[in-house]
């Protein structure tokens, strides 16, 4: 045996005890009673420490494409020390970097910089807006695909051309290429007719300040989101792909989609950290306005939220991790439009769910089954999410009693700062293992980049062997 951690408590999705566990050539090889652990050349004392499969964020923003563009924010290296820092193993991007991925030639070139750069395993959801490019793409061991329902106004980015799809024909279209390659869908619903409506209205009254933003994107008990998710609910019965709908924020929009697992729909959906942590309190929004934002979630739709967490409507826990810097925050308290939106999470949102699993909102189990487990099922990530023999050692030890102040020297992102610091959480990662190597522990990443891998699906392998 490699490695034996003893004297930790596992906690699956499925449950909690006593165990400790032998890794071998980078794979859980054994699950042991306390006390009849064979031999290994490294022994890891987990006393006091829980046992969870490493962190799986199926939706974070990277920043670095494969041309220069955004890459000041952060960069593949400086994302992924930020994953390992706060317990994500794996990470999967978004396509609006320099340029948007959406052709196979693009995308293998993203690729190439996180095989060069990555610290954590790793894998990316091009733009499925070149129909052509579909099937190439999605031979690559692709999570998923990924477009935006978003025109920005006021701004060019982080919504900018390529990825972007408003058209229900050209929706549908594409549902139909995603679930002829069975892949999943991931889509950013938005109402943009409605939205152009909604901000004209507050741009007539002179506000347009981050505040008015605010207030905008959750006009009408939100709207905009919850018409686009009704529109992509009905498509997707026509194209019977598998949906995966983001930012999930509105009871309304939870609702909407558990009437569409009842119905046998192939959907899902997920929530991320600021709509229960952040954009869910005015006074959050007031004081730090852009810096806050995301979006707004009125108060009102917090006990919906949590309870779709609790009861699986929502499936899985996912960052949206979007770092900007302050000057592009900054702006946003004289025209929230000219703000670019997005608040970055990865190095510390696990923390803030272990608090929630404190403080009773949540069980311990669920955040495991919510940031790992689910996800790995999900999008079918191969060997991850489980703490189970052949399965990838994958693990971070967290320190459930620790609580701590987030403060931005300790920020790994490029652009220096946390929304939330100033804020405690109770639960801290102290030690992350990648496929068997301690890539982060004693409060530093010592992960090297390159170490991190794509993590890839056997079912997509085995839909591109079908092919040939």
């Amino acid at each position: 045996m490699d490695t034996i951690i003893k004297n930790g408590l596992v906690v699956t999705a499925d449950g909690r005890f006593e165990a400790s566990v032998g890794i071998k050539d980078g794979a859980i090889a054994g699950i042991f009673e306390p006390g009849l652990e064979p031999a290994a050349a490294e022994v890891i004392d987990a006393k006091g420490l829980a046992i969870l499969p490493g962190v799986i964020d199926m939706h974070s923003h990277h920043r670095e494409g494969s041309l220069p563009g955004f890459e000041y924010k952060d960069t593949i290296y400086t994302s992924t020390l930020q994953c390992a820092a706060g317990g994500v193993t794996t990470s999967v991007a978004m396509p609006n970097v320099t340029p948007p991925p959406n052709t196979l030639d693009l995308l293998e070139k993203q690729f190439a910089i996180y095989e060069r750069d990555a610290v954590v395993d790793w894998n990316f959801n091009p733009a499925p807006t070149i129909l052509e490019e579909v099937p190439g793409m999605a031979a690559t061991g692709i999570a998923a695909f990924k477009f935006f329902m978003v025109v920005d106004t006021g701004r060019s980015y982080p919504h900018m051309p390529g990825i972007g799809v408003h058209d229900h024909g050209k929706i549908l279209e594409i549902m139909q290429a995603a679930a002829a390659q069975d892949v999943p869908l991931m889509i950013h619903p938005h109402d943009q007719a409605l939205m152009d409506v909604i901000e004209q209205e507050f741009w007539a009254r002179g506000e347009r300040d981050a505040l008015a933003y605010a207030k905008a994107y959750a006009a009408h008990d939100g709207v905009i989101w919850e018409t686009a998710i009704a529109t992509l609910l009905r498509l997707q019965k026509a194209a019977g792909c598998h949906l995966h709908i983001l930012h999930t924020q509105t009871a309304g929009s939870v609702q909407l989609i558990r009437e569409a697992k009842a119905r046998g729909q192939k959907v899902t959906c997920e929530l991320n950290p600021w709509a229960l942590f952040l954009g869910c309190e005015w006074a959050a929004i007031q004081r730090l306005g852009s810096y806050a934002l995301s979006y707004w979630v009125p108060e009102k739709n917090v006990p919906g939220l949590w309870e779709g967490v609790r009861d699986g409507t929502i499936d899985i826990i996912a960052t949206d991790h979007a770092p900007h810097t302050r000057e592009e925050k900054e702006i946003g308290w004289t025209d929230g439009w000219k703000a670019h939106t997005g608040t970055p999470s990865t190095q510390f949102y696990l923390s803030m769910f272990l608090t929630a699993a404190t403080e009773g909102k949540l069980p311990l189990e669920r955040v495991v089954e919510a940031t790992s487990t689910r996800p790995a099922r999900l999008f079918r990530l191969d060997r991850k999410g489980e703490i189970k023999p052949g399965f990838d050692a994958d693990l971070v030890l967290v320190d459930l009693d620790t609580e701590y102040e987030v403060r931005d020297e300790d920020v790994l992102s490029l652009v220096g700062w946390s929304p939330y610091a100033g804020r405690r959480f109770k639960g801290k990662p102290v030690r992350t293992i990648l496929r068997g190597r301690t890539i982060y522990v004693d409060g530093k990443v010592v992960g090297e980049k390159g170490y991190g891998k794509q993590a890839v699906s056997t079912a997509r392998h085995a839909h591109k062997a079908a092919a040939e």
